[in-house]
Order: C-alpha cells, then sequence, then structure tokens
C-alpha cells in the first residue's frame, strides 16, 4: 500500500500543478449571472422548429448567415470563405464569391453591394460582379479582430453608415484557431473585450460606437434607424443602444441611453434578422449550461477548464432554438427543435413565404413554410 501511495501522489501532484499552472491564453474574469429560468413563459418548450426541410449547399456547410439579395435571390455565407447564391426554392448553388476568410454577416448597401463582416479580414465591400475589397480592417491604428455581424443604415443616404461589431479585441478568429474557438475563449475569460464600430463609407472614418460586451454578436437597425439592437453573446442577452452614440462603455451596465432590451435569455444569442411586420429574428446557438452558469464566479474553475482534453469541455447541448421580438422587446414567435437536429441556429431569414434557417455548421439550409400565424 506505501508503495503505490509513494507512486500515485507525485502523478496527483503532477496533474494538480498541470491544472493549476500549464499556460493558457485566458485570464479569466468573475462575473454575476442570473438564476436561468429556463424554457419557461415565452420560450415554453415546443417543437415548432422540428422537421425543417432542406436546400442542397453543393457540398458546402455553416450557412451562418442569409438574406435575399438583388434579384430575389438568396446569398448565404459558408465556413469555406464562399458566398454562395442560390434560388429560394433550391437548385444547385453558385459562387457568388470567396472572400478567402469566413463572413459571419453582411447586408447590401443602396447601389447593390455586398457589405459583409468577415471575422478573418475584417470589413469588406464586394461589388455585384463578386469582387472582394476592404473597407475598413483597423480603427485608430489597432486591427478590427473579430468582424462579426453587419448593418447598413439605410436612410443616411449620401452618408450611408455601415454598423459592424467586432466580437472580441482579445481573441481573433485568425489567430486562435476560427471563429468557434476563439469566441469559447472569448466567452470563458469573460472580459467584455466586444464592441461595435460604424463606418462611414465617404469619409472612410471609423469609429466606436460601445464596447464592454461579452462578445458582441448579432447587429440591426430600429425601423427609424435610430436605434441599434446588439446581440451580447456571452451574457445572454440583447441591447438597445442609440444609434448616434459613440464611445460608450457597457461593461458596468446601462449608460447613455443604452439599456438592456432582453436579458436572462435561456441561450446563447448570435445573428440579429429584421424580417417582416416589425418582427426582429435571433438564434440562440446552444442553451444554457447550469455548469458553465456555475463557474461565473469561479474564474479559477474555467481556467482549470481550459486545460481539460476538449472532450471534456462543458460544451451545451445540441438544442435548435429561434426566436422574434418586437422593438420594446416583446417576444412574439417562438421556435425549438429540442433534439437539435439542425445544429447551431443562428437566426431566421423570412420571407412572404418560407423561413430560412441560419447554422453554423448545418451541411444543408434548413427552411420551413412561413407559418398561417405569422401572415
Amino acid at each position: 500500500m506505501r508503495r503505490w501511495l509513494f507512486t500515485l501522489l507525485p502523478l496527483v501532484g503532477i496533474a494538480a500543478a498541470y491544472l493549476l499552472v500549464w499556460p493558457i491564453p485566458i485570464e479569466a474574469r468573475a462575473w454575476v449571472v442570473k438564476p436561468d429560468a429556463g424554457y419557461t413563459g415565452a420560450h415554453a418548450v415546443n417543437t415548432g422548429l422540428a422537421h425543417l426541410q432542406t436546400l442542397d449547399l453543393g457540398g458546402e456547410e455553416g450557412p451562418e448567415h442569409v438574406q435575399v439579395g438583388p434579384g430575389g435571390r438568396l446569398y448565404a455565407t459558408v465556413a469555406s470563405g464562399k458566398v454562395l447564391v442560390l434560388n429560394p426554392d433550391g437548385g444547385k448553388p453558385q459562387v457568388f464569391a470567396d472572400t478567402q476568410g469566413r463572413v459571419l454577416g453582411f447586408d447590401f448597401d443602396a447601389a447593390g453591394n455586398m457589405i459583409a463582416a468577415d471575422a478573418l479580414r475584417g470589413l469588406l465591400r464586394i461589388d455585384p460582379e463578386g469582387k472582394v475589397s476592404v473597407l475598413a480592417d483597423q480603427m485608430g491604428g489597432a486591427p478590427i479582430l473579430y468582424a462579426d455581424a453587419v448593418v447598413v443604415s439605410r436612410a443616411a443616404g449620401a452618408n450611408e453608415r455601415v454598423y459592424v461589431s467586432d466580437a472580441s479585441r482579445r481573441f481573433g478568429a485568425k489567430d486562435w484557431g476560427g471563429t468557434f474557438e476563439a469566441s469559447v475563449l472569448d466567452i470563458l475569460e469573460q472580459a467584455a473585450t466586444g464592441r461595435v464600430l460604424v463606418h462611414d463609407v465617404v469619409t472612410g472614418k471609423t469609429e466606436e460606437v460601445v464596447r464592454g460586451l461579452s462578445f458582441a454578436n448579432g447587429v440591426t437597425l430600429s425601423a427609424d434607424e435610430q436605434t441599434l439592437f446588439v446581440a451580447e453573446t456571452g451574457r445572454y442577452r440583447i441591447w438597445a443602444v442609440p444609434a448616434a452614440a459613440r464611445n460608450l462603455d457597457l461593461s458596468q451596465g446601462p449608460v447613455g441611453g443604452a439599456k438592456v432590451l432582453i436579458d436572462n435569455l435561456p441561450g446563447y444569442p448570435d445573428n440579429l434578422m429584421r424580417g417582416l411586420n416589425g418582427r426582429i429574428w435571433v438564434g440562440l446557438t446552444k442553451p444554457r449550461s447550469a455548469v458553465v452558469d456555475r463557474m461565473a464566479a469561479q474564474p479559477l474553475l474555467r481556467e482549470m477548464t481550459l486545460r481539460l482534453p476538449r472532450a471534456l469541455w462543458p460544451i451545451p447541448k445540441a438544442y435548435g432554438h429561434v426566436f422574434a421580438f418586437t422593438e420594446d422587446g416583446q417576444v412574439v414567435v417562438d421556435l425549438q427543435d429540442p433534439t437539435g437536429a439542425y445544429p447551431e441556429t443562428t437566426a431566421v431569414t423570412e420571407t412572404p413565404d418560407r423561413l430560412y434557417v441560419q447554422s453554423l455548421h448545418a451541411r444543408m439550409l434548413g427552411w420551413m413554410p412561413r407559418p398561417e400565424s405569422l401572415r
């Protein structure tokens, strides 16, 4: 027994030392998390998203952002860096452009150019012929590390402005293993370095709207373009921010007219997409994890977790979930698939006939007929 203990104790010591001091890239911060209300109230469990029909992506995967573009065709960004274009009812997709990066969000300007947030390259313009150019890849001499989502102001006219989220100033997708890996690092750390920028296309000037967000993600504008809605993925909430704001620091809470519009969601919010009849759609890519929530006040435990093999990370289970809300924060539609058959739902593209469901990793584009209740 004694010999066995002499053998075991050094091994335990080595394992403890590894879990405590092995170098990792994050410096985890404590934060206060509200108790998870779970799938209750407006988010009561349902199967409204189950049994989606699908459109072929020609062997590509990850239709992270989908939008109807000029000519009524669907444009979809995929993991390879390509932007696909396909007919609304399917058919063989064509390659519209290849950014050699990873576009996570885009919008169209008044001239029909695609304005794209590329996590590896920054804010891009893709002309109607598919030619790619860089609009902005830095601000004030510092790089835009993780361009994530974008919305173009329609009301600005000649002074058209572009709002783009820079999800993390600590972990860029280019240097930290890709978009998913970098997002995990940022959310585990909780340093809240995410921000939203505004780019003036005419002057070329880029300014900061807000900072202090835990993984700044989806962005969209109100109908009158006076309010910017922002998904803060790492803290389960959606903000409403004055579109004219500049240099607001939200790390300590609402300031300068910004407010938390929807709080304490049952999952991680991703893209924000304007739908029909005033709706704004958002997807929850994963449900919350009780283990992760318990570690909110335990930064050391989060750092130790990162030293474990990836298979032991507390990654939440697959769960399909999208919902729509109004500009005053009322949830009006909620669609779920508890089986998670269609993975990592990021948002919905709503047309008069269909709902197209976006995804981080799906190999097909999911869709369903637009429910009669939405007509």
